[in-house]
């Protein structure tokens, strides 16, 4: 199998398992429901956000359009550099992982952008169904990112002395996130700390102008010929 074969395979595994485990926790849990797996430190939390990784927000109707966008652009150019790697035998294969991860995570929540509002019916205070007669609860390019994952391993409050959040609650790590998140964050994380010579490397010799192959004729000695006097 080659590697771009490969890479593609692992683009694929990743999306079968960030989109089951999505439609698994749209259509059985309410907004905010929760299901403890170990303790109180890893707990499956389902939140829908309009924007970037983490739960972050990108503001309004007009800024989510321009971020579904913004990802179907950024996915092209991501799929593309990963074709053209692929064909680098010269670069390890743990540097083409990374950017495989980073391509599926993208794609992974730009298929809840585009399609979840068209398919689902909302979470507020129902459990959803998938496909509903009457429609979903938007339109193509609106649809709302599906996290789940949420890591609260150490709850405290902040000092009373620390500036504008004195004594209000502390919670670390409060982002919550899904598989798409997690698997950009490890191929981002990889290629900054064990790939990143490669990367530069990428760069430059792209950045190369082509060198002008020699003529075989070229530098070849000129046989004299001598002229024949009469």
């Amino acid at each position: 199998m080659s590697r771009f074969k490969k890479s593609i395979l692992i683009v694929v595994l990743i999306l079968i398992a960030d989109q089951s485990l999505k439609i698994w926790i749209k259509t059985t849990m309410m907004l905010g429901d929760e299901i403890v797996v170990f303790k109180n430190w890893f707990i499956l939390h389902f939140v829908e956000n309009n924007g970037m990784a983490f739960g972050f927000e990108f503001a309004g109707e007009y800024g989510k359009m321009f971020l579904t966008l913004f990802r179907l652009v950024a996915v092209a150019g991501i799929g593309w550099y990963l074709f053209k790697l692929s064909k680098k035998k010269e670069l390890p294969f743990g540097f083409i992982v990374s950017i495989s991860l980073i391509l599926a995570g993208a794609i992974g929540n730009i298929i809840d952008s585009l399609f979840y509002g068209m398919i689902f019916q909302d979470s507020y205070g129902q459990v959803s169904a998938i496909f509903p007669e009457g429609g979903g609860y938007s339109s193509f390019l609106h649809g709302r990112v599906v996290d789940m994952f949420y890591f609260p391993l150490i709850e405290s409050r902040y000092p009373d002395w620390v500036p504008f959040v004195g004594g209000n609650p502390l919670v670390f790590f409060r982002p919550v996130f899904n598989i798409a998140d997690s698997s950009i964050t490890i191929g981002i994380f990889s290629i900054l700390i064990f790939y990143r010579k490669y990367f530069n490397k990428v760069e430059e010799n792209d950045m190369e102008p082509e060198t002008k192959q020699p003529d075989k004729n070229e530098n070849q000695p000129v046989e004299k010929i001598s002229e024949v006097k009469d």
